[in-house]
């Protein structure tokens, strides 16, 4: 991954709370709250170059006395997170999440000052241990093996310009894109590290890659058209290998990573044998149970994806190009359409029944 974390655990601790008055009833001031405030353009890596003691901890509450009877409240501590994150606490369970800016998420609460309910001694901050997970949000996920031409496509369509290598493992890290189109809409798609065989067992970057698919509303397959061999080592495998291969994947990992619309990218048409290879392909693809026997037991996933296009193209000549763009646009627009649709509904519902 280079530099790019995507996860981080910090210390926080809410701020103790002030002396009571016991002799006039005076309350101590409450102890400051650690907040999680979700931010755009921060990320895991510049908290961490910030503070690298990973340690948040809010003000104390302010001491009851004959001027103040009641303290103050201890100043809050916040810290500006990137969006697309989850709470977790040190045994994993997630406590939160923070997808839109703006949002804020209490991390460590303040302490109570000293009172009569305390006997006036001030109570201390809660304090944990937090683990901050990030999940890339984009509109379209770019799925596929190394060397399928992820990068080189996401450099096509978008004005990201991702670092490519020439050997197997090509993405150092996950590179947002957006695609702009002449109407000023944007889609981002997320070109995230290549998968190998065996990632849901954590094989390469396994989970690293396969818990960034969850945030993405879309999945886009590519996959190359003369098939696919990570080394001299590994089985080859063909294109329509690889799209199984890849679907097992998503599947071991979540089963509901199959249930995401997907469309497909077969890449590479300007090789010499592209064109009977994609024959070959959409054969197999159009009745994918006839085929399944090329296969051992254990690749074969249980559902098959269903994707809503299939669109050939080559990175090199730029052929099919804006008809992928094309065919990402209406995709993610029906997406918004029916989702909206949804949401008039329950509307609705909860009109009718609140009458």
């Amino acid at each position: 991954y280079g530099n790019f974390i995507d996860d981080l655990r910090l210390y926080v601790r809410g701020g103790t709370g002030g002396m009571g008055y016991p002799r006039l009833g005076g309350e101590g001031g409450r102890g400051g709250d650690v907040w999680f405030v979700a931010r755009e353009r921060t990320t895991l890596k510049s908290i961490r170059d910030r503070y690298p003691q990973k340690r948040f901890v809010a003000g104390t509450g302010a001491n009851s006395s004959v001027k103040a009877l009641k303290g103050q409240k201890g100043k809050d501590c916040e810290v500006h997170v990137p969006l697309g994150i989850s709470v977790l606490c040190d045994d994993g369970k997630q406590i939160g999440e923070l997808n839109a800016a703006g949002e804020r998420f209490l991390a460590a609460r303040g302490g109570l000052g000293g009172c009569l309910a305390t006997n006036f001694v001030p109570c201390k901050g809660q304090r944990r241990i937090v683990r901050l997970d990030l999940k890339l949000i984009a509109d379209v996920g770019l799925v596929g093996f190394p060397n399928a031409g992820k990068s080189s496509l996401l450099s096509k369509i978008s004005h990201a310009k991702p670092e490519i290598a020439s050997y197997a493992f090509t993405t150092i890290q996950p590179q947002l894109g957006k695609i702009m189109y002449a109407d000023y809409k944007q889609i981002s798609v997320a070109d995230l590290p290549g998968l190998i065989e065996g990632a849901h067992a954590n094989k390469g970057m396994g989970h690293k890659f396969l818990k960034h698919v969850e945030r993405t509303k879309q999945l886009l397959l590519v996959v190359d058209i003369s098939g696919f061999q990570l080394s001299l080592k590994t089985e080859f495998r063909t294109a329509f290998e690889t799209i199984l291969l890849l679907t097992k994947e998503l599947e071991l990992y979540k089963e509901e990573l199959l249930t995401k619309p997907a469309l497909l990218a077969i890449n590479k048409m300007d090789l010499a044998c592209a064109k009977d290879n994609l024959n070959e392909l959409m054969k197999q693809l159009q009745n994918p149970q006839d085929f399944l026997h090329l296969l051992e037991e254990e690749m074969i996933p249980a559902n098959t994806l269903e994707f809503k296009d299939i669109i050939p193209i080559s990175t090199y000549t730029g052929e099919g190009i804006e008809e992928l763009k094309a065919c990402i646009r209406k995709s993610v627009d029906e997406q918004a359409e029916q989702e909206n649709e949804e949401y008039r509904k329950k509307k609705l519902l909860l009109l009718q029944t609140s009458e």
